[in-house]
């Protein structure tokens, strides 16, 4: 069966993380959402049904029968268990929310969330499901957990270098071929560590799980990271993390503070960056919503730093509590920016600038160079679309 991924409803909710990629490509645990699916389903291929801008690189493949998956929708053994066994016209739902749907080819051209008419209908009681940004921090100890047991489950871990001091059963901790650990603390009582393939742990860190440290990522020395947070592929991290996610390719390479936060790629946080996850009232806090273009509370005592792809902060920079920040900014200077930072902006508290286009592209060139990444130009096209689609005249 043809796998597809659909954004749904949260691909608004999701924004700024989502104005550069589908939904299932956002990772929450060790997996994206997409890879957990596959794993599920022993699937390789994929493709995804999403906004226009995002589909020349994002594509779409039609087959005579098609299966469409939700992208905000963690799998669990039984919603997989569900959608294997779907027929023609059949649809999993979870709550109001269309999880997963089997439509000939025909049916998918004119397939519109909201207008589904299946033939049989079954209900899920129980899912991970993102439906806004917070949610990948809130749900990512749970994800985490169940990707650790989905990835290990009948392998056998590396050992551990005999420098490392460990706290808790070792088998709570895996380690991939070419990683790299010595003289660190894991506690693993707390939940699993997750040591990716030809990743690096420095000397002096200490680790409360869970952590998930993807492929070729580094933790530098003397970090401290509370759970449960994911350090993604070819990030590179220090000073203090709490529950937090770095999707991949950014750097919080030195000293400060980043909690229940959730940082897209591409980012880079300059030295001594700090932010607020706690207001000093204990209240909840706001989060910039794109879908109204207005603050939202959130109801959560607990929420730090949303940050888009592409997107850096210089040294000092303090983001208040809540603070979005969207793709391709540019932050600076002294006090506090605002707490909703827009696309191409460049500036501070003292006030912003229009990012131009054309300097924006040169600084994403040279920081993917670094990583033998390519700009190229379906990438250039999305960020062109997301300048547009915040008002920027081309």
């Amino acid at each position: 069966m043809n796998l597809i991924f659909f954004d749904g409803n949260s691909h608004n909710s999701l924004l700024p993380l989502t104005y550069t990629r589908p939904v299932a490509a956002l990772r929450v645990g060790i997996l994206t959402i997409e890879e957990k699916w596959k794993k599920f389903l022993v699937c390789e291929h994929t493709s995804y049904l999403t906004p226009d801008y995002l589909s020349e690189k994002y594509k779409l493949k039609k087959d005579s029968v098609n299966l469409l998956i939700n992208g905000a929708a963690c799998p669990n053994i039984n919603s997989v268990q569900l959608v294997k066994e779907l027929e023609l016209n059949q649809a999993v739902y979870f709550k109001d929310n269309l999880i997963a749907i089997a439509l000939d080819a025909e049916s998918l051209d004119s397939f519109k969330l909201g207008q589904v008419k299946a033939a049989k209908i079954f209900q899920l009681n129980e899912l991970n499901f993102i439906s806004c940004v917070p949610d990948i921090f809130l749900l990512n100890d749970a994800e985490l957990r169940s990707d650790f047991n989905l990835i290990t489950k009948g392998r056998k871990s590396r050992i551990l270098s005999n420098t490392n001091t460990i706290i808790g059963d070792v088998s709570q901790i895996f380690m991939e071929e070419g990683a790299v650990c010595e003289a660190s603390i894991l506690n693993c009582k707390t939940g699993p560590i997750y040591i990716g393939k030809n990743s690096e742990i420095m000397e002096g860190t200490v680790i409360r799980g869970p952590l998930a440290l993807c492929e070729h990522a580094q933790i530098k020395l003397a970090t401290k990271i509370y759970g449960a947070t994911t350090v993604g592929p070819h990030c590179r991290v220090g000073g203090e993390i709490n529950n937090s996610v770095l999707l991949a390719y950014s750097n919080k390479g030195h000293d400060g503070f980043l909690g229940n936060s959730v940082i897209g790629e591409w980012c880079n946080l300059g030295a001594d960056t700090n932010n607020s996850n706690l207001k000093n009232n204990y209240g909840d806090v706001k989060i910039w919503d794109y879908e109204h273009g207005h603050m939202k509370n959130t109801g959560l005592q607990f929420c730090g730093l949303i940050m888009g792809d592409h997107s850096k902060s210089g040294i000092n920079t303090m983001f208040n509590t809540g603070t979005t920040v969207g793709v391709c900014a540019n932050i600076f200077g002294g006090g506090f920016p605002p707490s909703y930072v827009p696309s191409f902006s460049w500036g501070g508290s003292d006030g912003f600038e229009e990012y131009k286009l054309d300097k924006a592209f040169e600084v994403a060139a040279k920081v993917m160079e670094r990583r033998q990444c390519r700009l190229c130009t379906e990438d250039q096209n999305i960020l062109q679309n997301v300048k547009l689609l915040n008002g920027y005249i081309k």
